[in-house]
This record gives C-alpha cells, structure tokens and sequence, in this order.
C-alpha cells in the first residue's frame, strides 16, 4: 500500500508540474514601450460658433501590454498636443468684413486603449477612454483680441477664451505596420461640454438664440508609431 501511494503522488507530481508549465506558456506576457509623432486636425462641434479645423501637432508615449494567447493587447499613455482652431468673426464692432480669429489649444491627454488584434501583430482596432487637460484658447495674433464672434452682438474673441480645462474623451482607431512600427489613425471625441465654463462668466450672448455654451471637441490624429 505504501508503494502503491509512493506511485500515486510521483504521478500526481508530474501532472501538476506539466500542467503549470502548460499554463505559464499559455500566458506568457510581454511588455513594451513605444512614442509616437502626428499631426492633428483639430475641431470644436458647436452651434454656437463658425468654426475651421487647422492643422496641429501631436507626441507621447505608449506603455504595452502584448498578450499572444487573447484577441486584444492593452496599453497605457499619454500625449501633449498643440492644436490650431479657426472662429469666424469680424475686425470691428459693424464690420460687414468676416475674417477667421486664429486659436491654438494645448492638451494632455490621458488614455487606456484597448487593441482588439484583426491581424496578429499587424493590424488592430484600437478604442478605449482619454482623460484631458487642457488650457485655454488662446489667440495666435494678440492683434485679434478685439476681434468679435459672428453670430453675437457684442461678444470679443478674447471672452470665449476660458473654456473648461478637465474633460473626458473617447477614442477610437487603427494601427497598422510591422512590429517596430506602424501607421495609425484615431479619432478623439469629447463626452463633456469643452465651452461650459463659459456659462459662468456672465457673457453677453445678445444677437444670438443660443443662450448657453456647448461644445464637444473633435479630433483626427494621423501618425506613425515606433516601439521598442
């Protein structure tokens, strides 16, 4: 009997180590790190404003997480922007001359993409949440500040500068190229009101049937990846 249970444990033994092994192979996970470069085109989705996408620049970096053995890879990072918006106004107070005021917006973003892997290694959807700071609108040419918003009375393009500096995004694109680098292609909207800051600043919005401010940002990043 003792034999028979000296058998039975080397035996237990040997299934147990294989199937850890087995088990450990299955999950083998790998980490990596990668940058990126792009340009961004940059928008804001309002009614209460005439607005023109130019275009901007973007970097940042990727923290992976590559797991051969699922239909998806993680990752985690962030990226600086300096984005370029065009809001149509006028030079003057009765100017019947339209003239774009030009703005450029500075952004961090925050996100957590998930990589859903269409071809292994080469070709994923990417989508996840972004979280964003950002600072004010602020005017390319000081000389413009004087300028006023079309479709208000008496609305400056120095009083819609403030706008609110947390919000939260969702993103979705694809990347596509080899293991070292790769294209990509995402598109970034805004959940959150970008202008509502600017309902607590006692603006005057005569001239217009709009009586609040709302916005959602809107941008198209076109990049490349390298990874490490």
């Amino acid at each position: 009997m003792k034999q028979k249970l000296n058998y039975l444990l080397v035996v237990l033994s040997i299934a147990f180590v294989t199937k850890s092994y087995s088990q450990k192979g299955n999950y083998h996970i790998t980490n990596g790190i990668s940058v990126n470069g792009a340009i961004t085109k940059f928008d804001i989705i309002t009614d209460n404003f005439e607005t023109e996408q130019v275009t901007g620049f973007l970097g940042g970096f990727l923290a992976t997480v590559d797991i051969p053995n699922r239909w998806y890879n993680m990752s985690f990072g962030m990226q600086l922007s300096e984005n370029h918006i065009n809001i149509l106004g006028r030079p003057t107070l009765i100017s019947t001359e339209d003239a774009f005021i030009e703005y450029k917006l500075f952004t961090a973003q925050v996100a957590l993409l998930g990589h859903i892997k269409i071809i292994q290694r080469y070709f994923t959807i990417d989508v996840g949440p972004m979280l964003q700071y950002n600072g004010k609108l602020e005017l390319k040419n000081k000389s413009q500040e004087a300028y006023y918003i079309n479709n208000y009375n008496n609305l400056s393009a120095a009083d819609i500068t403030d706008i609110s500096k947390f919000n939260i995004n969702g993103a979705i694109g694809a990347s596509a190229g080899l293991d070292f680098i790769s294209l990509k292609v995402q598109y970034i909207y805004g959940f959150t009101n970008i202008l509502k800051k600017l309902n607590s600043e006692n603006l005057d919005t005569s001239g217009n049937s709009e009586k609040s401010f709302k916005g959602n940002q809107s941008m198209l990043v076109l990049g490349a990846v390298i990874s490490f």
